[in-house]
């Protein structure tokens, strides 16, 4: 039997749309390494400034990782290069004296602005033609998803039921 006949028509769904995902993840990371090049910035740069920003009081590294859904080791290399060009200064945690928290400097909030500002023609022109309403249901199929996956354990797959 191929291992494709035990799939669900969900999950071969599922299975698609993660290969969709993969190649759309390449393909963003490429595009937005070249749209903020030329701000000293790298898409990975870019993503923690992005979670620095959005969250709602400084945080120390490994909470940073955690809302990015990325391993804390990756983060705080990023965060090392940004304290190096001082995009970002590390503070000390009164709650914690080793986990030292993450804040924008002016230089790095001045750069994820004009981030930003690059970023608004361009995503304007992906979205070109596309339905909102479609995108908004994209983006429930998607967090709904990451929410399966933060909830499940790593050997479920193990455990899913056989179907008949």
């Amino acid at each position: 039997m191929n291992i494709r006949d035990k799939r669900t028509p969900s999950g071969t769904a599922v299975s698609e749309l993660i290969v969709a995902i993969f190649r759309l993840n390449a393909r963003l990371l490429v595009a937005g390494d070249r749209l903020v090049a030329g701000l000293g910035l790298t898409s990975a740069r870019w993503q923690v400034l992005g979670a620095i920003t959005l969250s709602s009081a400084p945080e120390p590294v490994a909470r940073l990782a955690r809302s990015m859904g990325l391993n804390r080791q990756g983060v705080q290399r990023i965060v090392g290069e940004l304290v190096a060009e001082g995009f970002v200064e590390l503070k000390d945690n009164p709650h914690h004296r080793s986990a030292k928290l993450v804040v924008m400097t002016a230089k790095g909030v001045q750069a994820y602005d004009a981030a930003l500002r690059v970023q608004a023609p361009w995503v304007n022109m992906l979205g070109e033609g596309l339905d909102p309403k479609g995108i908004a249901d994209a983006n429930r199929v998607l967090d709904e998803l990451r929410r399966r996956l933060e909830h499940s354990s790593p050997d479920a797959a193990d455990k899913a039921p056989e179907r008949p």
